[in-house]
């Protein structure tokens, strides 16, 4: 705790400051706890979706060996031209939501190539997508983890150094504040006896 001035000024000082930290803590305290709250919600949804995408590619595993045919080169079709993505606001903080993966226009001869394409295309775009999807929850995650870092750090500085220095300081300068008032009384008394000792003796003279 750096050095404080014990006067009454610098009291009025600690006193608004204690009053500060005291009424901005909660906030803190609340942001906590929304971001632990959505960080599990987006661990859950990163899970489920996790497994959604295993299954639908297992799924696939069952025609896959269709891909090698000649004609069947579908990669051209299967890379997203652009993801789009919304914001969500958690407790102050703007995290991406995924919203859909845009993919250009499949043109293609359908004479030329086998029927099952068209259902191909639609199934591994899908996957694709929930891939996108994937890292936009992880992005998400990874932000919401530094604010709660930063969030955790400020609660422990207040709680555990902000507000205990302050309610000590406070101690300390009424304490010397005290003794001071204590002190001026018992100059005022000793002044006042003497007074009245110098008068006594001038009267009896």
């Amino acid at each position: 705790m750096s050095k404080i001035r014990l006067t009454k000024g610098e009291l009025k000082m600690q006193r608004d400051a204690l009053r500060q930290y005291e009424r901005y803590l909660p906030t803190l305290q609340l942001k906590k706890q929304q971001l632990q709250l959505e960080i599990l919600h987006q661990i859950t949804l990163l899970d489920e979706k996790t497994k959604n995408l295993a299954s639908k590619k297992n799924a696939a595993l069952t025609w896959s060996s269709l891909l090698s045919e000649p004609g069947a080169e579908l990669k051209l079709w299967l890379s997203p031209k652009k993801i789009i993505t919304q914001e969500k606001n958690i407790a102050g903080i703007d995290m991406p939501v995924f919203e859909q993966a845009e993919f250009q226009a499949a043109e293609y001869d359908l004479f030329a190539m086998p029927l099952w394409v068209d259902n191909a295309i639609d199934i591994l775009r899908t996957i694709v997508s929930w891939r996108q999807e994937l890292k936009v929850i992880e992005r998400g995650i990874e932000i919401l983890r530094e604010e709660l870092r930063i969030t955790s750090q400020r609660v422990n500085l207040f709680e555990k150094v902000k507000i205990p220095q302050t309610k000590e300081a406070i101690r300390l300068i009424k304490i010397y504040l005290g003794d001071q008032m204590a002190n001026a009384v018992g100059r005022s008394k000793i002044a006042k006896q003497r007074i009245s000792e110098l008068t006594e003796v001038s009267l009896a003279a």
